[in-house]
C-alpha cells in the first residue's frame, strides 16, 4: 500500500469525478484575503468546511448514545462562520464531494492551522467505494470559545492505494452513510 501523489489525485479527479468540485492547485487568498487554504497539495487534498453545522448543545440534558442518538442535541446553523463553545464540538461537511475508488483507503487529518488552536478535527476512514459528503467532527479542547470557517481549508484527505482490490467495498455491504449529502448524525 501506498500514499498517492498530487498527479494521481488530479487524474483520478478529472477521469472518475473523485472529487466535487475540484481545485487542481493550493488556494490561498480569495478577493476577501488570506485563507486557510484548501485544494490539491503534494500528496493529498485539503478539503472545506460547508456553511452548514450542527453545534452540540446540553439544553435538554440528554445523554449522548450513538445507538439512540437524540437530534435535538444539536443546533442547526447556517453561516460562513462556526463559534464552537469551550469544550464542546461540532458537526459540519465538506464542500467536496467524494466517490472512493475501490483500490483505495482514505484517510483524513486536521489542518495544523486549526491544531494550533486547540481544535481537533476528527473523521473515520474513507472506505473503498465510499461516496458523499464527508461528515467533519470539530472538538474545541480548549477553556475559550472556538471559531471554523466555511468554505476554507479545515483537514487533509491523503489516499492510500492497494496493493490489490478489497474482495468487498463499502458500497457492496450497503454502508449506513452511502451516499449521505449534509451534515450526518450517528444512524444504527
Amino acid at each position: 500500500m501506498g500514499i498517492k501523489s498530487d498527479r494521481w489525485i488530479r487524474r483520478q479527479a478529472q477521469e472518475c469525478e473523485m472529487i466535487t468540485p475540484f481545485e487542481p492547485g493550493q488556494v490561498r487568498h480569495t478577493d476577501r484575503g488570506p485563507i486557510v487554504s484548501y485544494g490539491t497539495s503534494s500528496y493529498g487534498y485539503d478539503v472545506r468546511c460547508a456553511d452548514e453545522f450542527k453545534i452540540f448543545t446540553n439544553i435538554n440534558s440528554t445523554i449522548v448514545d450513538p445507538k439512540d442518538f437524540d437530534a435535538g442535541s444539536f443546533v442547526d446553523v447556517k453561516s460562513d462562520v462556526c463559534i464552537i463553545p469551550p469544550n464542546s464540538f461540532a458537526l459540519a461537511r465538506t464542500v467536496e464531494y467524494f466517490r472512493i475508488p475501490r483500490d483505495v483507503l482514505t484517510i483524513c487529518l486536521g489542518k495544523s492551522t486549526y491544531a494550533r488552536c486547540g481544535i481537533i478535527v476528527n473523521v473515520t476512514p474513507l472506505e473503498p467505494e465510499w461516496e458523499g459528503h464527508v461528515t467533519l467532527e470539530f472538538s474545541n479542547t480548549t477553556p475559550l470559545p472556538a471559531k471554523i470557517y466555511a468554505n476554507e481549508g479545515v483537514a487533509q484527505m491523503l489516499f492510500l492505494g492497494a496493493d490489490e482490490v478489497c474482495e468487498t467495498s463499502y458500497k457492496d455491504r450497503n454502508g449506513k452513510y452511502q451516499g449521505q449529502t449534509g451534515v450526518v448524525v450517528p444512524r444504527t
